[in-house]
């Protein structure tokens, strides 16, 4: 897929890459708004897609606010068949506001093709190295 139907409402911004070769692409913000301190807010991005079948939009956190101002992102599945706005649930980790300004990124969006399958209930699941090692199993 090289071209994905994006339009545009509300004074929104089209996702943008920064780079040849990154993976995710930029999502902004249409609106001005606050994060509230160790709370969270749905940002509207003015942004629709028509994702092909079999394709699902991931939407991540930005390295940079996470890392330098502990600002997350939520619920970040969008399926092929939605076709409304694109808006980001984000948290802010910290005591202080977070201002966000019209057209500051807030997100990256990642395009990825996915595979349905047919879960298949059995009494037991065949053995595996791992078996059933969760969280630090394989040390520290």
């Amino acid at each position: 897929m090289d071209e994905l139907i994006c339009p545009v409402e509300g004074g929104g911004t089209p996702p943008t890459y920064a780079h040849a070769g990154d993976a995710g692409a930029d999502l902004y913000s249409a609106v001005d708004d606050t994060l509230p301190p160790r709370g969270r807010k749905l940002i509207p991005t003015g942004v629709r897609l028509a994702l092909p079948e079999n394709h699902v939009g991931l939407v991540w956190p930005r390295s940079g606010l996470a890392v330098k101002q502990g600002i997350d992102t939520g619920a970040g599945v969008i399926d092929s068949g939605y076709r409304g706005e694109i808006k980001i649930l984000l948290f802010n980790h910290t005591d202080e506001p977070h201002p966000i300004k019209k057209g500051d990124r807030i997100a990256q969006l990642l395009i990825q093709k996915v595979e349905r399958v047919r879960f298949t209930p059995v009494d037991e699941l065949p053995p595996a190295q791992r078996g059933d090692g969760g969280f630090g199993s394989t040390g520290q």
